[in-house]
């Protein structure tokens, strides 16, 4: 087990700094290069779009991979989509930007992010599944968090990256050639990252399986419509937080307040650190106290945190706005720590690698995709304080803390050892 899940937190963390590293280079430099014809406001939305797109894919991605990994094995998922990220984010870092090329150097960065975003989609439901169903039933949650530490990881490398560059490079420099460097990167990690899966074996619970689904999305939908979008909407708040706290953030701080974009990025990375750090732990109170109570615990800090949240931002103090950082993350993480063992008890293990994937990534769409285009959106019409920002991440909040009420508990109740004679 700790083999499998270092090698599944290596892979999710590679694929995550992928991913990562385009939504900060959104935040800070995309929409200069590629929509310089806009308004600042709007070369803003136009970037954080093409950030949307890779979530629009991602569901996309959970049915094509969950096909693999229903039929042929979750394995062969984990290779196949980490190679498909890789290629992509590289490419990203050659794209030449609008000046060179006009037009197609935004289309270039559209189709790209989607194909960012098609591999990730199958990635986190391989990882996952394939240290889930290894592991044993009363440490589930414990083991299958460990792929759930790996986007934490991701962020820190990708802007811990970014960080370097920014405050090495002039301004120019880091404009013309200093952001790409992150996604040239991503091909070191992701043959790294292969390396590291070629030894792992297939699932136990996967091999047991003689029936497998022939089409495993029509299965998904014809039994478990209810359940696919119950858990969509449950995670949509932890997409929302994340990428409010971690993306927008940036583009909010730096553009409107002033903030120097190191100082942002420090303040973001060392609340990231502390919310990975933390995952483990929450994830052992899951496998003691059922997931469904952490699930609730978590939407409900996070509604009750989401003003605080703003207001502390908008201060544009470093140690004020760490702190409302950190206070959303630590709520949204005490849902996103038995997320991996939670959705995958829901589904029956023929059809468990789509569902999951599908209502976990359909999350992504609906509470990762909008949120930096709404949060822009909203920040703009707002005073100093973006309260706007602060009640659409509270409503999405609730929302999912309705979603995850209507959902059953799954942790396995332990069995009763045998009395003897002797006690």
């Amino acid at each position: 087990m700790p083999r499998l899940a270092a090698a599944s937190l290596a892979g999710t963390a590679i694929e995550f700094y992928d991913f990562f590293a385009y939504g900060t280079a959104a935040a800070l430099v995309l929409g200069p290069l590629f929509f310089p014809t806009f308004s600042p406001l709007a070369g803003a939305l136009a970037a954080f779009g093409t950030f949307g797109v890779g979530f629009v894919a991602r569901p996309l991605g959970s049915v094509l991979f969950g096909h693999v990994g229903d039929r042929y094995g979750r394995r062969p998922v984990l290779v196949a989509s980490l190679l498909l990220t890789g290629a992509s984010t590289v490419a990203v870092g050659c794209v030449p930007s609008y000046a060179a090329i006009g037009v197609a150097a935004p289309v270039l960065l559209l189709v790209l992010r989607f194909l960012q975003g098609l591999g990730l989609g199958g990635e986190w439901g391989g990882a996952v599944l394939l240290t889930a169903e290894h592991a044993p039933a009363g440490r589930r949650a414990l083991w299958a968090s460990f792929p759930q530490v790996g986007p934490a990881v991701g962020f820190v490398l990708a802007n811990g990256v970014m960080l370097g560059l920014s405050a090495g490079l002039s301004e120019a420099q880091f404009a013309s050639w200093g952001w790409r460097v992150p996604f040239w990167a991503a091909g070191v990690l992701a043959v790294a990252g292969l390396w590291l899966r070629s030894s792992l074996t297939e699932s136990p619970r996967f091999l047991e399986i003689d029936d497998h689904a022939r089409v495993p999305l029509v299965e998904v939908f014809v039994h478990h419509r209810r359940l696919v979008l119950l858990t969509a909407g449950a995670l949509a708040a932890g997409y929302a937080v994340f990428y409010a706290v971690t993306t927008w953030s940036l583009a909010y701080a730096t553009e409107r307040l002033g903030v120097s974009r190191t100082v942002m990025l420090v303040c973001v990375m060392a609340a990231v650190v502390v919310k990975g750090a933390l995952v483990p732990l929450a994830a052992h109170l899951g496998d003691r106290f059922g997931r469904r109570p952490l699930c609730l615990a978590g939407c409900a800090l996070t509604a009750l945190w989401m003003f605080p949240t703003v207001a502390l931002l908008a201060t544009g103090e470093p140690l004020l706005m760490f702190l409302g950082i950190l206070g959303a993350l630590l709520a949204f993480a005490a849902t996103y720590a038995v997320i991996g063992a939670y959705l995958p008890e829901l589904y029956e293990p023929r059809v468990r690698c789509t569902g999951a994937a599908v209502g976990y990534n359909l999350g992504g769409v609906l509470g990762g995709a909008l949120t930096p285009l709404a949060a822009t959106a909203l920040a703009e019409d707002s005073g100093r304080v973006p309260w706007g920002v602060g009640a659409y991440l509270t409503a999405v909040a609730l929302l999912s803390l309705t979603c995850f009420a209507l959902l059953p508990e799954t942790r396995p109740v332990p069995t009763a050892r045998p009395v003897t004679a002797d006690g």
